[in-house]
Formats: C-alpha cells, structure tokens, sequence
C-alpha cells in the first residue's frame, strides 16, 4: 500500500513517526506539501499534480494540516475523496473540528458533557455573557487560537468586563466558557483511533498557569482514564465523524467535559507520556479500511 502523509515538513515528530510505523509494516510512503498539490478539476477525472508528477497511486493519506492552512489543506483532501482514496480524517470532519463554535454545537447536540459555553456577535451586553457561565473566573478563548494562544482567564467581573469590550472593539469572534475550578490547571487528553482509546494522558499547567498545553510548558503523564471519561472521549470523536482524535477534557464534580476535539493531534507528548507506538495504531487503522 502506498501512503501519502500531508504535512509541511517531514523533519516533526509526528510525520517521522508515522513515515517509521508505516515502513514497519512494509507500506510505502511519501510526505506531501499539500500547499505545493495543484488541483485538477475536470468532469469525473480529478487529479492531483505534485512535484512534476500526477498523485494517482495513492491508496491512502494521513493529513497533518496545520490551522494556518486549514482552507487549502482540506481542499486537497477533498481532492483525495473525490479520487476514491481513503483518508484518516476526512475533509468535512477536519473543518469542523477547526471551527471551535460549530464543533461545540455539534458536541451539544450529541449529548457530551460541555463546560457553559456563551458565544456572541459583538453584544453589547457583556454582563448577560459573563453571568451565564457563572460568572467571574471564567475562559475567554479567541475563535481562531491555537495551542493555548488568545485564550484569557478573567479572574474578576472587571476583569472580564473589560476584556470582552476590548475584542468586541477589535471586532474579534470569542467564546466565553465557565472556569472548572476543580481542574486545577489540569486536563486530560485521550487519544482515540477507530473508535477506540489508545491512549490518555493527563497534562498539568506549570505553576501559576491555568492552561496545560506541552507547547506552554505543561508537563504529561499516562493516567488511566475512568469509563465515564473513556466513553466521553469515544462519544466526541464519533460526533465530529473522527477516526483519529485527540479529545481534550477537564475532570469537574459534574464528570467530564469536553474543551475540545483536535483532528490533527500531535504524537510526540502521548508516546512520550504512555510509551505507546500510536503512530502504528494509526497505520493500522488505516489498513482495516483498505
């Protein structure tokens, strides 16, 4: 089988990793630029042009598309689909996982555990926000950020009063969610492939920091998850028409919630963490499909 791993560069972990597990278990593959495809789009003939050549013997691919890239990425893994080539995550799946407000509402609708969540168009009426989700402490995440960045603990109703005004003014989209005090700068991260959880770890803020990405200097550590939190996760994936995840959530005295669904989550922190080779599980996964 031949593998295409969309990626803009084959030096990160996670591309390493699963050009090594694929080659293990005898499979060719090749790394994709996807912002270097030129799509060809003509009447039940859609091709893909790369590097001099036509991408037409490619039996799967695994995209790594960054948020930066979101919109050309998913367009050539739509092209991919529309040439019958299998995809670990498909195209409608990943641009919904990128779009933080449609993401949660599909959770919603599916009955996973949320923190309370408020999302205006620039309201005017910032305190109605900040009283329905409990009021101060509470989360102000920008709609675009990434990796922990544009999201702001408000720790007082000043505080956060003048924040929303202040992105409101910049005409910049925020979600407004309810702090889980409980957490304790904590969450969890459980890996999910093909419906199932492969992985967990719980990443912990460094002091005095309430968020606990690994790229903010967070640390990890391999926790087993409860069956409540295991389902969740299962439950989250399968909602945003996943087969590879990485489902982020926080331990509350109402059990867990979901912040959210990562579609292309990273595999150095949870090998690191649980000494497991996801990479392969993932090229496994791949090879139950076709």
């Amino acid at each position: 089988m031949k593998i295409a791993i969309l990626s803009r560069n084959s030096k990160l972990y996670s591309t390493k990793r699963l050009v090594e597990a694929a080659e293990e278990l005898g499979h060719q593959v090749v790394v994709v630029d996807p912002l270097n495809c030129a799509i060809e789009l003509e009447s039940k003939k859609p091709r893909i042009f790369y590097e001099g050549e036509f991408l037409d013997d490619i039996d799967a691919i695994i995209p790594r598309i960054g948020a930066s890239v979101t919109f050309y990425g998913t367009a050539v893994v739509r092209q991919f689909e529309m040439m019958n080539v299998f995809t670990a995550v498909k195209s409608e799946s990943l641009v919904n996982s990128r779009d933080k407000l449609r993401s949660l509402q599909i959770l919603a609708k599916a009955g996973v555990g949320l923190p309370k969540t408020v999302f205006t168009n620039y309201a005017n009426d910032v305190d109605y926000v900040i009283d329905a989700v409990g009021g101060a402490p509470l989360v102000l995440k920008l709609l675009e950020g990434t990796q922990g960045l544009g999201v702001v603990l408000a720790e007082t109703y000043n505080a956060a009063n003048s924040v929303l005004e202040a992105f409101n003014g910049l005409k910049a989209r925020v979600i407004a969610q309810e702090f889980i005090a409980e957490s304790g700068g904590a969450d969890l991260r459980a890996f999910v492939v093909n419906g199932v959880v492969v992985g967990a770890m719980k990443r912990q803020g460094k002091e005095g920091e309430f968020r606990s990405n690994l790229h903010r200097g967070g640390s990890a550590n391999i926790i087993k998850l409860s069956k409540e939190e295991e389902e969740t996760a299962i439950n989250s994936a399968k909602a945003m028409g996943l087969g590879v995840a990485g489902v982020d959530m926080l331990q509350s005295k109402n059990g867990p919630l979901v912040l959210e669904v990562n579609s292309s989550p990273g595999l150095e922190g949870i090998e690191a963490a649980t000494g497991k080779d996801i990479a392969k599980e993932i090229i496994q996964y791949i090879e139950k499909n076709v």
